[in-house]
């Protein structure tokens, strides 16, 4: 396609003929195959998971080109995204750095300022850079998927000696769900704990090592070294490093454009052993809960265990029409009662897994299935007590790290199967959890759509994952979901529940809940912004800071 092609979206207060020049230098850097303008609406197909577009949200609650690029650049190093983020500089062109796009739920690839240009760091920078067997890490770049991360231990014949924590679902960037604080399910659920030491970009293109990584270059190692040789031998080890620590300025944040990062991998511990124990009341969570926080403070629960709602693993193995004839409603409690005597399953249903030598995990299971015992018609399962397509046999995955795609399945629950997620915090409080659980699945009847959510319990607190489904070719189901979480949010907040992470069409209503003591945070987060930042080109309004360049009353929505 032509570098002069005029974009469907040109980027806030940029003219035709900026851009174009913009395209123009920019094929000097990455060469014109890296380049795609995204010229018309037609063009904006949802694709898949698998597939997933570049250009736009496929699961827009909005309208389908409102978060769309200009235009899709695909950087082969290091050296040619800082040549970019130079350019952007100097042409004034907002850029929105993605790993691989498949932020599912919360926005894909899609940039938050209309028409800023998606650099798309996967494609080519997808490397496994380094996997230390005796520390247990792994340094890679954007590109590298959970899956493939896996796949690369297997077919290096580490598989058996060091094992990875994965998400719901194994086709995610690394690098890309550590930096949004992304959770999984083994003993190292909590990503952003797990990294250690980033190399990143600057939004002045210059380039930055943190932490450890600082110390020079072995100088015996070459006079000039190049950015692909290994650092300081301590910077996959440490995180701190001396003075202010950096990191978590570079997460969730427009401040830097993250190339490479560090991860620690779980030892195998030797014995694992997956569960699940199912409470057939819907009142069960309460006391659930409170026998929960006992047992994961004192790490008899080692893992970041969840309690699912019966409508989502419901929706693992079939679709609405599959459990009732009117999808225009929710279901009701009889119906819910209905489908979990039919599954087998409790109307809330906790996996789990334990890890370690058998007589270990012997003892944890005791303490845990003896708290369990109190609840009124408990069950307990361990994989082999349960057949055919099971929920607990892809969970058993999950638990020791192997990456599944099978939870992509609850997201056709509707036709045109879309969905967002409402991810507010909770404490691990059967009170706490109940009100929240109260709170958020009458908005959704109201709405007129299923609940269908899961706690899953850190050390300190639960991220309740309100899973939202809808009809992306209808527009009345879009309206539906897009009121539901916005009133979600208002509703929290006032209970003093934040979310940790949201969709691009809900991040300036959500920064604006964390305001205390006149937005002093976010005053704080504007002034790094501009002072890294002083042309506003990396992300834009980025989970609610925008820079000086862009005024806030005129994008913010």
């Amino acid at each position: 396609m032509s570098t002069g092609s005029r974009p469907l979206a040109l980027p806030p207060n940029v003219s035709h003929d900026a851009f174009s020049r913009f395209i123009s230098a920019s094929e000097g850097i990455v060469g014109r195959e890296n380049i795609h303008i995204v010229t018309s609406k037609e063009e904006l197909a949802d694709g898949s998971y698998y597939e997933p577009p570049k250009t736009h949200d496929p699961h827009h609650v909005v309208e389908q080109d409102y978060f769309v690029a200009s235009a899709v650049l695909n950087p082969r190093s290091v050296a040619e995204v800082q040549g970019l983020v130079q350019l952007a500089n100097e042409y004034r062109i907002p850029l929105w750095p993605t790993s691989i796009g498949r932020n599912s739920g919360y926005g894909g690839a899609a940039p938050r300022l209309r028409g800023s240009i998606v650099i798309d760091l996967g494609k080519h920078m997808n490397r496994v850079l380094e996997v230390n067997v005796d520390a247990a890490y792994a340094v890679v770049e954007p590109g590298v998927t959970f899956a493939g991360l896996h796949e690369y231990l297997v077919k290096k014949g580490l598989s058996e000696k060091l094992w990875i924590d994965v998400p719901d679902i194994g086709g995610g960037s690394v690098m890309g769900n550590t930096l949004e604080r992304g959770v999984g399910y083994t003993p190292y659920g909590d990503h952003w704990m797990m990294h250690c030491g980033m190399e990143v970009i600057l939004p002045s293109g210059e380039l930055l090592r943190t932490g450890m990584g600082a110390l020079p270059q072995n100088p015996r190692t070459s006079v000039h070294p190049s950015h692909e040789e290994a650092g300081n031998k301590c910077w996959q080890l440490f995180p701190y490093g001396f003075g202010p620590y950096n990191d978590g300025l570079f997460s969730q944040s427009n401040l830097g454009i993250v190339t490479k990062i560090g991860m620690w991998l779980m030892p195998n511990p030797g014995g694992f052993q997956a569960y699940q124990i199912s409470l057939p009341r819907d009142e069960d969570l309460h006391q659930a809960v409170d026998i929960i926080r006992p047992l994961r403070l004192q790490m008899i629960i080692q893992n970041v265990p969840t309690l699912r709602h019966i409508l989502l693993d419901a929706a693992m193995l079939g679709s609405k029409t599959d459990y009732t004839s009117d999808t225009e409603k929710p279901l009701n409690e009889a119906e819910l009662d209905a489908i979990a005597k039919k599954l087998n399953l409790g109307r809330w249903n906790f996996y789990g897994a334990l890890y370690g030598p058998e007589p270990i995990r012997n003892v944890m299971w005791s303490q845990i299935k003896q708290a369990f015992s109190s609840v009124k018609g408990v069950h307990f399962f361990f994989p082999e007590d349960v057949k055919g397509n099971h929920l607990l046999q892809t969970r058993a995955k999950t638990l020791q790290g192997i990456p599944t795609f099978d939870e992509l399945r609850w997201v056709d629950w509707l036709p045109n199967g879309a969905h967002l997620f409402f991810s507010p915090i909770s404490k691990i409080s059967g009170d706490d959890a109940m009100l929240q659980y109260k709170v958020t699945k009458k908005r959704c009847v109201e709405a007129g759509l299923d609940f269908m959510g899961a706690f899953a319990v850190g050390m300190r607190e639960m991220h309740h994952i309100v899973c939202i489904a809808f009809n992306r070719g209808d527009p009345e189901s879009k309206r539906k979901a897009h009121w539901l979480i916005k009133t979600l949010i208002a509703d929290c907040a006032e209970h003093g529940w934040g979310e940790y992470r949201t969709h691009l069409a809900l991040m300036d209503q959500i920064a604006e809940t964390y305001n205390w003591n006149h937005n002093a945070l976010m005053r704080f987060n504007e002034t790094v912004k501009n002072a890294l930042d002083p042309n506003g080109i990396l992300a834009p309004g980025k989970n609610g800071v925008w820079p000086a360049s862009y005024d806030r009353r005129l994008y913010k929505l």
